[in-house]
């Protein structure tokens, strides 16, 4: 069965666990900003959540997704990626159905006007991946429709759409 790719970024796996468990095998194409991102979001005191459970619970798995791109291994296979833009690290399996990709992903500011520097880095690797854009962002998603952007995109709760095949929207 063939993998489906999607672009997103990595805090979207901390805060939405249906992510690891999909119907088929998926790939995620992270770009490497946001996995900077976690570091500062795990100890940040602003609640990522609005519960302070749900908070403490996706804090402690941004703290887990930190340290298995910190393990030897995926931390050696990321640091390939990071020696030139544009490039792939090698496949970073979670389980059974689920890659990650880390992508050394540059913002050029071609999309700064309406997009701030990680979401531009979202659409160009969509765009060069010629992959889908998962995000909880509604507004992100409507500035894209906006803007005319040319990718395809799916809010997260559409997700099992998603990943069932191919749509054009």
């Amino acid at each position: 069965m063939n993998s489906r790719t999607f672009v997103m970024e990595a805090v979207m796996l901390a805060v939405h666990g249906q992510l690891l468990l999909p119907g088929r095998p998926v790939t995620y194409v992270i770009p490497y900003t946001s996995i900077q991102e976690l570091y500062e979001l795990h100890v940040s005191d602003e609640f990522i959540m609005l519960t302070p459970e749900d908070d403490a619970y996706v804090k402690k798995t941004i703290g887990e997704l930190i340290a298995f791109f910190e393990e030897s291994f995926n931390k050696k296979k990321i640091e390939k990626a990071l020696s030139v833009p544009w490039r792939k690290s090698p496949p970073l399996p979670i389980n059974e159905h689920v890659t990650l990709v880390v992508l050394f992903a540059i913002d050029n500011e071609e999309y700064g006007e309406d997009f701030d520097p990680i979401e531009t880095e979202l659409i160009l690797s969509a765009i060069k991946e010629n992959s889908a854009i998962l995000t909880d962002q509604i507004e992100m998603l409507d500035r894209m429709i906006a803007a005319g952007i040319p990718v395809e995109a799916y809010d997260v709760e559409d997700f099992e759409f998603a990943v069932e095949g191919d749509h054009q929207v």
